[in-house]
C-alpha cells in the first residue's frame, strides 16, 4: 500500500543535513583521467521530517550543495512516538533489505552508517535496526526511507478507519 507522506518545504522548517556517502567517479579520456564526486545527502529537522538527495560535481563541496538542494525536494512526513518508532517494520530497496523494531528509552540508535544517519536526522533516538542484503548506502538510505514512510502510527490508522483512538487499540 503507497502512502503519501510528503512535505511541502517552508522557510519555518529548520533542516539539518547530513552526509551519508561520496563516491569519486573517474573517466578516462585520450587526455587523461577526469575525476567527479557524487554526494548522497540526507536532511532532517529530527521532529519527522526527512528527505535524502545525490548530487554530482567536479567537487566534493558542490557535489554536496546540490545534494541537498535535491534532499529538500523529496521530503516526507514519519511518525516518531517517544523517540521510537510505532511498530517493527521492513523494507526493500534494490539489493537492500532493512529491518527497524521500536525499543526502549536509554537503548540509543543501534543500526550501522547509512542507516544511522537516516535515523538520527528523522528524530529517533531509540531505536533497533538491521541491515540485510546490499551494504550499497545509496540503496540502504532509500529502503531505511521507504520502511520509515510505510509506518503508520494510532491516529493515523483511527483517522483513516474512520473510528475513535479507543477502538483502535481496543479491537
Amino acid at each position: 500500500m503507497a502512502i503519501n507522506n510528503r512535505v511541502k518545504i517552508t522557510n519555518d522548517i529548520e533542516l539539518k543535513d547530513r552526509l551519508v556517502a561520496i563516491n569519486r567517479v573517474t573517466k578516462v579520456t585520450k587526455g587523461g583521467r577526469t575525476f567527479s564526486f557524487a554526494a548522497i545527502v540526507v536532511v532532517g529537522n529530527e521532529d519527522g521530517i526527512i528527505g535524502y538527495g545525490l548530487g554530482k560535481a567536479g567537487e566534493v563541496t558542490a557535489a554536496i550543495a546540490k545534494g541537498v538542494e535535491a534532499a529538500k525536494k523529496n521530503l516526507t512526513r514519519v511518525p516518531v512516538l517517544k523517540g521510537t518508532v510505532p511498530h517493527e517494520q521492513t523494507a526493500k530497496f534494490g539489493g537492500a533489505e532493512v529491518f527497524i523494531k521500536p525499543a526502549s528509552t536509554g537503548t540509543g540508535v543501534v543500526a550501522g552508517g547509512a542507516m544511522r544517519a537516516v535515523l538520527e536526522s528523522v528524530g529517533v533516538t531509540d531505536v533497533l535496526a538491521k541491515s540485510k542484503g546490499s551494504s550499497n548506502p545509496h540503496n540502504l538510505v532509500k529502503a531505511t526511507i521507504l520502511a520509515l514512510s510505510e509506518m503508520r502510527d494510532a491516529c493515523m490508522v483511527a483517522q483513516n478507519r474512520g473510528v475513535s483512538l479507543d477502538k483502535v487499540f481496543r479491537g
